[in-house]
């Protein structure tokens, strides 16, 4: 007989990815299965193992594709399996999450469970929209309460006329489409009319939109908004501090969905820096990295290598691939040799430098020309041997002005992509449906790969107005080869010059 699994009620926070605590983090790491909600952030699915089962449960306010036994049920059946189930919920589980349900037959089915809190969009929605919950100068208390239920509908759902008196901040949550009945029920019982409502759609998220009135006001503002489930409803003096404390919908690219279409390992230092500054990112890695069909060259190279008078990389690939192959046969960083390192770009140089190596030569543009003219101001590379590491498929052009230049130049493939086409978080249907922004390219494999996969022209013809971002010479020769112009390229090829380049449009 197996041994019973465990189920862990996770609360994934109310949007924001990086509001998962550590150990929601860490038991959806190792989860065999996980049973996910609509109102969760997909790209949270990426931190669990990619042989865990995934089940959509539904439960958002348009969807409800599982019914909440048939939801309890499935936990029950997985655990008894051995399993380890990830139930993840937005918000917290136990605040409005039916967390308790689940646990309560969980616990009559005798199966072990835990429960990691969440942050509730209660307190977070207000927070990102600009409103603390409490204040000396307002405020001593917070109360939450339903709204999902028309007041004056069954006895004891809740007591409006206590709310209405409560001078503390109240937070209605799932009371969107009873916005106009709620504010009349409190006005009715006693509120003051002029007390500050503001409502928080997608709180926490890139779509977050908020807006403000009065009790007597809010309903036709909310109408004339087009505000639609989920929200939050703040009513309270506090919300008038919104107007100095609104921070998060301030950042610089607030509301832009940007799709980074870089490998999938190469992908996570740009997704954060342009969430940092409040964008809607869409990760659709276009292209993975593998070793190359044909492994001979690169293994006598890498024998050989005392021979060579440079060696040069042309992307941190290549630099990963080549040492993960170098240690296979060394055990000593020093039998590297002798052999100066040149590094074309600044993140190549960097993943070289984190083997504590000193690179020697760093062109300023990554061009064929510019390298070659790096080249000619250190030192003349005539009848010098040059092994260059690329990829297995690349442009002929640094190899031959090289060699043009009188050196003897070794072209090894150390690494070659392939297309990805998975879609675990759900970010290439978004993009589909919705659309973007930006689509930002940071070499020619990618272009090449996306408009293999999406059908580049297709795709910004449904949607004219996404703006197409290239981080060099070399990839946006690609684009302009399938017919389009981007909308922008940095003077330095660099990760961070293309953000702030983003960050200078005004489209």
């Amino acid at each position: 007989m197996k041994d019973k699994g465990t189920v862990y009620l996770v609360g994934a926070g109310p949007g924001d990815a990086g509001l998962l605590t550590l150990r929601g983090a860490e038991v959806l790491g190792r989860a065999d299965v996980v049973v996910y909600d609509g109102l969760v952030n997909r790209d949270l699915l990426d931190l669990a193992r990619e042989d865990a089962e995934m089940i959509y449960g539904g439960k958002s306010q348009r969807e409800r594709r599982v019914p909440q036994p048939d939801l309890n049920a499935l936990l029950i059946s997985k655990a008894r399996d051995g399993k380890c189930v990830v139930r993840l919920k937005g918000g917290d589980p136990y605040t409005f999450g039916r967390g308790g349900e689940e646990a309560a037959e969980l616990s009559e089915a005798g199966i072990p469970f835990e429960v990691v809190p969440g942050v509730s969009s209660a307190v977070a929605a207000a927070s990102y929209a600009g409103i603390p919950l409490t204040h000396r100068d307002h405020c001593s208390g917070f109360q939450v309460i339903t709204g999902h239920s028309e007041p004056g509908g069954e006895a004891g759902d809740v007591d409006w006329a206590q709310v209405a008196r409560n001078p503390d901040t109240r937070v209605i949550m799932m009371g969107t489409r009873q916005i106009r009945s709620i504010a009349e029920t409190l006005i009715g019982h006693g509120a003051d009319a002029k007390t500050p409502v503001a409502m928080i759609q997608w709180g926490t998220t890139p779509h977050q939109k908020s807006i403000e009135g009065t009790l007597a006001t809010i309903a036709d503002i909310a109408d004339a908004s087009n505000i639609a489930p989920p929200t939050v409803i703040v009513i309270g003096e506090v919300v008038r501090m919104r107007k100095t404390l609104n921070w998060f919908e301030k950042r610089p690219l607030f509301g832009k969905r940007i799709v980074v279409t870089r490998a999938r390992d190469r992908a996570g230092s740009m997704a954060r820096k342009l969430r940092e500054l409040g964008a809607d990112v869409l990760e659709i890695p276009t292209i993975k990295t593998a070793p190359p069909k044909q492994t001979d060259a690169l293994k006598d190279a890498i024998i050989a290598l005392h021979e060579y008078d440079w060696v040069v990389f042309t992307s941190p690939n290549g630099v990963t691939t080549f040492f993960d192959l170098f240690f296979r046969g060394f055990d000593d960083l020093r039998d590297i040799g002798g052999v100066r390192i040149a590094a074309v770009g600044p993140m190549t140089a960097a993943r070289i430098q984190e083997l504590h190596l000193r690179v020697d030569l760093v062109p300023e543009q990554y061009t064929a020309i510019k390298v070659a003219e790096a080249f000619a101001k250190f030192e003349s590379i005539e009848n010098l041997r040059i092994l260059l590491m690329r990829a297995e498929v690349a442009n002929r052009e640094l190899p031959e002005i090289l060699e043009a230049a009188g050196a003897i130049v070794d072209d090894v493939a150390c690494y070659r992509t392939e297309p990805e086409t998975e879609d675990r978080n759900g970010a290439a249907a978004r993009l589909q449906d919705a659309g973007a922004d930006w689509i930002v390219f940071s070499s020619g494999s990618t272009v090449e790969n996306f408009n293999a996969r999406f059908d580049l022209a297709a795709l910004t013809k449904k949607f004219p107005g996404i703006k197409l971002a290239s981080i060099g010479p070399e990839t946006s020769r690609a684009i302009r080869d399938l017919g389009h112009e981007p909308a922008l390229e940095p003077r330095q090829h660099t990760i961070d010059a293309l953000i702030q380049a983003i960050c200078r449009s005004k489209s």
